[in-house]
């Protein structure tokens, strides 16, 4: 089924019930007048029905709590130091300061052996003395999780602020290696360091990158998302509305990134910041410092204007054949409800049976399928997170063993990178 609107389209998929077929409207749908229409497997297409959608109001409080300093305010991220401003630092903080930017995210490293200079304690002491927040930024891969948190620690002891780890395609997969990168890496620079996790925005797209574990009790305490919405290929509303609705179910306050490349509107800009202010988000930043035109520099020093009510992003629909990360986070949760429930990213029938039990446990439909109610009902159990990496003893590490350290949904591919790698972000 087609939701049609002034700015586009959105799918979503048709359903059976009891009281007959139905459809969520998708993240993304604003409220009011829109036209739907029905396609079936065999391309045939129903008459375009016209139907109102009522807003539902949004959260505004973000969960997981306040945002540690560093990722509160606004900020905006340097790749290429010599790219930025010539790389004159002082230069660079002053600019900071006129466009109301809090924190610098600077890129340190890339992998286990590619330290960036660029990263360097006299930055970091140059831009604390313009009152600036300081943060590095590591591209890991998993291929030496141990490594790559050395590089991350050596980070936090040049100054760094805070650290965001940024996992992309090539961590799909990784779930013992993210797992051996983040106690190494905790280990090193203690339980309460500030560490933020960046990644694709639409979590459904990528059914084997272990989101799950970046963003587990210990880990990062703080969701980055990339809301890049001109290379996504849809609007501001649309694409936030999607990648709120997929990561808030892992419980960390979410301080999305926004897109300054390729010279966004400054409509774009404050539609940007009004849509994630209503969401609740404390803070936001900017990809990237190099390629920020004059105009988007001008958009980012003027106030956001106050937000509109924002109907609710919604929550991801899971239910029996769903796979993928989400539902080793659903199932992570709920083997403290039924402890026989495979964690391994299958959404099938002891899941399924066992998410109707807990629906019914809490007054709600047994649907065995995930909407708002069932989701809160699921979080509010506490997370038993799989261990990947030990086979230890015990059921839980049994079963880890048997998934092959990774959960079955691991080996899925991405259904596609909705966002091109860093090097073409120009």
């Amino acid at each position: 089924m087609s939701f049609r609107w002034s700015r586009g389209a959105l799918a979503t998929k048709l359903r059976r019930s009891p009281t007959g077929w139905v459809a969520r409207v998708p993240p993304g749908t604003k409220a009011g007048t829109i036209s739907v229409r029905v396609t079936d497997r065999a391309g045939r297409r129903s008459r375009v029905i016209r139907l109102i959608v009522l807003p539902v109001p949004a959260q505004r409080r973000a969960p997981g709590g306040p945002l540690p300093a560093p990722f509160a305010g606004n900020g905006m991220w340097i790749w290429e130091l010599p790219k930025s401003d010539g790389g004159d630092v002082n230069a660079i903080a002053a600019r900071a300061r006129a466009a109301g930017i809090s924190t610098v995210f600077v890129k340190s490293s890339d992998g286990p052996d590619d330290a960036w200079a660029q990263f360097n304690p006299s930055l970091v002491q140059v831009l604390h003395a313009y009152g600036l927040h300081v943060c590095a930024c590591q591209f890991v891969y998993g291929a030496d999780p141990l490594g790559e948190a050395a590089q991350g620690a050596s980070a936090a002891a040049a100054g760094a602020d805070c650290l965001v780890i940024d996992a992309e395609s090539r961590y799909q997969g990784r779930y013992a290696q993210a797992q051996q990168y983040v106690a190494a890496l905790r280990a090193a620079v203690g339980p309460s360091y500030p560490i933020g996790l960046t990644s694709f925005p639409y979590v459904d797209y990528h059914p084997g990158l272990p989101y799950s574990v970046f963003l587990a009790p210990g880990a990062a305490q703080v969701n980055l998302p990339q809301v890049y919405w001109k290379d996504i290929g849809g609007s501001v509303d649309a694409v936030s509305a999607r990648t709120g609705a997929h990561n808030r179910i892992y419980g960390v306050p979410i301080a999305p990134l926004g897109q300054t490349y390729q010279s966004p509107a400054p409509a774009e800009i404050q539609r940007f910041r009004q849509v994630w202010a209503a969401y609740g988000a404390g803070g936001l930043s900017w990809w990237s410092w190099q390629a920020t035109g004059p105009s988007t520099w001008a958009a980012l020093t003027q106030p956001p204007g106050a937000a509109e009510p924002l109907a609710d992003p919604g929550w991801p629909a899971l239910d029996k054949g769903s796979k993928g990360d989400e539902v080793v986070w659903l199932q992570e949760h709920l083997v403290a409800f039924s402890p026989t429930v495979p964690v391994d990213g299958v959404f099938g029938t002891s899941t399924e049976q066992a998410l109707m039990s807990l629906e019914t446990s809490r007054g709600l439909p047994p649907s065995g399928e995930t909407d708002a109610a069932t989701w809160q009902a699921v979080l509010a159990l506490p997370v038993q997170p799989a261990d990947w990496v030990s086979r230890g003893s015990g059921p839980r590490a049994a079963a880890a063993a048997a998934a092959g350290r990774a959960p079955a949904s691991a080996s899925l591919p991405a259904r596609r990178e909705e966002i091109p790698p860093p090097a073409q972000r120009r």
